[in-house]
Formats: structure tokens, sequence, C-alpha cells
């Protein structure tokens, strides 16, 4: 990835404003597939365009010796002009994808203007170094969204083996942090957050749906009524767990657990008996207590357990004399997730997040970030955050080579549905 230049530390050009002021005007009154004949006449092609001062404005900025460092600001925002007159029509929506897969095709073969053939080959080179960039990652993310979103396959059933990458549609929490970069506009944001929102009440909907179905089929196999059973309207798993895994999740994180104390009973517990006068080390102490305690015992007495307690009691431990406070809370907690997921700091180390789902398995490793969460739901951003640097770091691998990871992603969804979102299963007796 480029690092040399940041976004924030540079002013916009008279040339760059005439690129956009330009692509704007047409963008409202040109059809998409007229745009992106535009795009890549000017941008891929670099021969051929109509408007010479616009292809003169683009030729001054080739010609800057910096242009490398900082040309994806301005090719992202010149793509994300036309997305975001897009994405505010459904019907427009699908031309996103071929913008972006026009990135990825090589330039027209026809025979560049001579004048124009050291620009050309300029473009050709910042346009191709365009794709090893963070911009462009997300911008391919926000592509598999909305073909997805648009696609007439089923949720579970859109392919068994892809790059885990093209599973990203499926992880609402992990939109905001693998779609927005540093140059991204206010629309922009606000359209991940639309879409985030959309796609986490689409899930919570289908699982409902799809619980239902399920308690229909038992309730009628109990009653002897099998041959009402091919009169109820099919509903599929919504996630890429199988049905007995899903079942498992289900009953794992429920709000309210027939049997024993469920997740949020346990954080309200905790908070309830924790003195809220104590010192910042008597907070760490029992907070240590309070997550070991799930863990399970022979894996908690090996190695695992004095690593967390070294951990939990060297954070900030200048301050342990201090009485705990909002802010000690949140760090302590965030800094747990870096110890227990990923830590950002240390070249995405994620050892003790592999040895938690080997010894543990996903269902047992979710609720031990659950329990975390529950009790400091402030820390929720950064919790998704660590799991984007994972979807990052395995973006390319197969989904098949990650299944212990979309097993993850996938009951970290069905947790935070039922403790955070509008899933309510207990009138379903599904436990």
């Amino acid at each position: 990835m480029k690092t040399k230049a940041t976004y924030n530390n540079r002013i916009t050009t008279a040339d760059e404003q005439r690129l956009y002021s330009h692509l704007l005007a047409c963008v409202a009154v040109e059809s998409p597939d007229a745009m992106i004949d535009r795009f890549q006449a000017l941008f891929l092609d670099g021969c051929g365009y109509p408007d010479r001062d616009v292809v003169a404005a683009l030729d001054r900025l080739l010609a800057n010796q910096e242009i490398e460092d900082y040309f994806r600001f301005i090719l992202n925002r010149c793509c994300h002009i036309l997305i975001n007159r897009w994405q505010t029509n459904t019907q427009l929506q699908p031309a996103i994808p071929i913008l972006v897969e026009l990135l990825e095709t090589a330039p027209n073969s026809r025979v560049s203007e001579l004048a124009r053939s050291r620009s050309v080959r300029r473009l050709r080179q910042v346009t191709e170094g365009f794709r090893d960039t963070e911009q462009y990652l997300a911008l391919k993310r926000l592509a598999c969204i909305i073909e997805a979103r648009h696609s007439a396959l089923p949720r579970n059933r859109q392919a068994e083996v892809v790059p885990l990458g093209a599973l990203i549609n499926r992880y609402p929490y992990l939109y905001e942090h693998c779609l927005v970069t540093e140059d991204s506009d206010l629309q922009h944001q606000q359209y991940v957050r639309n879409m985030q929102v959309e796609a986490q009440h689409k899930f919570e909907v289908d699982l409902t749906h799809y619980v239902t179905y399920r308690v229909r089929q038992r309730r009628l196999h109990r009653q002897g009524q099998t041959d009402c059973l091919g009169k109820l309207r099919v509903v599929h798993n919504p996630t890429l767990l199988n049905d007995q895994e899903l079942v498992s999740s289900l009953k794992q994180f429920a709000r309210r657990r027939d049997h024993g104390q469920s997740y949020r009973d346990g954080a309200q517990r905790f908070l309830l008996t924790h003195n809220q006068g104590a010192s910042f080390r008597e907070f760490k102490e029992d907070l240590f207590d309070y997550i070991i305690a799930d863990v399970n015992v022979g894996y908690s007495q090996r190695q695992f357990k004095s690593m967390l307690q070294d951990h939990l009691l060297s954070t900030f431990a200048d301050s342990d004399g201090r009485p705990v406070d909002d802010f000690l809370r949140v760090r302590t907690c965030s800094n747990l997730f870096n110890f227990l997921v990923v830590d950002p700091s240390a070249g995405r180390q994620h050892y003790v997040f592999l040895d938690l789902i080997n010894n543990l398995g996903p269902l047992q490793t979710t609720g031990l970030l659950l329990r975390i969460l529950l009790i400091c739901q402030k820390v929720r951003p950064f919790l998704e955050r660590r799991f984007s640097i994972l979807f990052n770091h395995y973006e390319t691998a197969s989904s098949e080579t990650v299944a212990w990871l979309v097993n993850m992603f996938e009951n970290i969804n069905i947790a935070l549905s039922l403790n955070f979102g509008s899933v309510d299963l207990s009138h379903t007796n599904s436990r």
C-alpha cells in the first residue's frame, strides 16, 4: 500500500477541481453506460476523450513528479462522483460493479495520440498502481456487496467455495471499517451506514423467519401432521453454518435462555456486584475472574490463564490506585481485544486468537468476546475493527481454507443480532 501522502494534508488544485466539476456535470445528465465510456476514455485508454480542456487538466496533473503519491485520492474521488449518483437509485446501482471491474481491464489497444504519448504512459502507470491501494480494495468490496444485494441467489447459496472477500456482504459489522477510507466523503460514509443498517435488518428478519419455519416443522412432526409439511413455504438457513451449528449458536447467545444464565444476565450481574468505588486494580482483578469463569477449566489452567492475568494486571498499571472510571474501562476492554483477537500495532499478530479457536472453538470464543462487549458496549467499534483487520489479512484466501474464520464471523453475526439487534426468539420456543 502507498503511504507517502495522506488525504488530510492535501489541498485540492484547480486542475483537480476541473475534473470533479466536469464529472459532476456529466453524471447528472448522462446514463451510466455513457459515463462508463467517458471514464474508460479519460482514465484508462488515455485517448479519444471529447473535452480537450479536461484532458489538458489531467495532463498537467500527470506531469507533477509527486502524482504517484496522491493519484489514488484523485481517481477515488472521480469514481465516487459517479458512485454517489448511482447508489441513490436502485436501478442504477448495478453500474457500480461494472465501473469497478473496468479498473481491472487493460486499456483499449487503439494507438494513442502522439502528442500525449508520455502522458498516456504516465496515466496507465498510475492507474495500474491504483489497484494496490486501500481505496481500490474498498471499491471492490463495495462492488461485491452491491452485486450480492442484486443477486437472485439465497444468501447461503451464492457459492460453496469463494475468496473470503466475496463474503463481505454477509457481515454488516465490517462495512464501516472495510468500505470507508481516509478520503471518503460524507455522502459515501452515510451510504455505508445505511447499507449496514439495511443488511443487519435483513439478516435479523431472515433469521427470525428461518427459526419460525423450523419451529413449525417440528410442531407438525410432533402432531403427526407430516402431510402438511409440504404446504410450508421453505425458508433457507440464512447463515453459512449448518443447521446443527446454527441451533447451537442460537442457544448459546439467546437473550433469554431456557436453562442456565445468559450472557446478558452474567454481564448485568458483574456490573451490579462490582464495587463502583473500587480501584482500577480491583476492577481488573474482578474482570479477570469474570472472563476466566466462562473458559473451559482444562484450557484456562494452561498458559492462557497466566497470559490473560499478566496482560490485564499490566494494563495501565500506573493507574492502579485510581478509582476506576469510564475511560479506564473502555481502554482496558479495547486492549483486551488487542490481546484476544489481533493487535494492529504488532503486525497483525493473532496467535492467541488462533489458539482460542483451536482449543475452545468458534462458539465459545465468540462467547468470550461477547462477555467483554456486554459490560462495556462502547468498545464495540474496537472489536469490529479487529475483525476487519483479520478480514483484510485473509481476504484473498479461499473460504474453505479459512473455514474457522468464516464460522467465527457467522457466530459473531448471530451474537450481535441476538444481544444488540431487534431479534427476539423467545416466542418461538426454539430452544
